[in-house]
């Protein structure tokens, strides 16, 4: 079924499609080139966290995101879990959409706040969607939805 948005025009439809995260090596690559070529200011002499954020400390987590995160173990355990996209209201949705083996389960939305994401919950679809498996009750399972909720609209009203 098609439906048209009034927000932006886009066609909606009850189609949902699977979703995998794929991030191309060579974004990967770019984004370390331009990280190692940050230009670092010099830091406000006597000034703390209260002038913003210390630049010796942008520096420690530069040389992380760098160097010591391993972007292809955090995708790898996101695509462990069914991943899908659909359009509500003419916004793209991306949700985790994980079954339980227990036939009796019962559904469960789960949603972060913002700024936030799916990755919170990571540790919790396991226990959730197989609890025997965790040392549970199968009477205790749910089939889990977790929608990676949408960037809040910007607005130039104040209220």
């Amino acid at each position: 079924m098609t439906r048209s948005s009034a927000n932006d025009g886009r066609h909606e439809t009850d189609e949902i499609k699977p979703f995998r995260i794929d991030i191309p090596q060579a974004a990967l690559d770019d984004l370390n080139e331009r990280l190692a070529r940050t230009r670092w200011p010099a830091a406000l002499p006597g000034s703390g966290w209260e002038a913003g954020v210390p630049v010796e400390y942008l520096k420690e987590l530069t040389a992380y995101w760098a160097t010591g995160y391993d972007w292809r173990a955090h995708e790898a355990r996101l695509n462990a879990f069914p991943q899908f996209t659909t359009v509500i209201d003419g916004q793209d949705v991306h949700f985790l959409h994980v079954r339980s083996p227990e036939p009796g389960a019962l559904p469960l939305i789960i949603t972060h706040g913002w700024p936030g994401s799916i990755a919170e919950f990571l540790d919790l679809i396991g226990p959730l969607t197989d609890p025997v498996a965790h040392g549970g009750d199968a009477a205790d399972a749910f089939h889990v939805v977790a929608p990676s909720l949408p960037a809040p609209a910007t607005t130039s009203s104040v209220c």
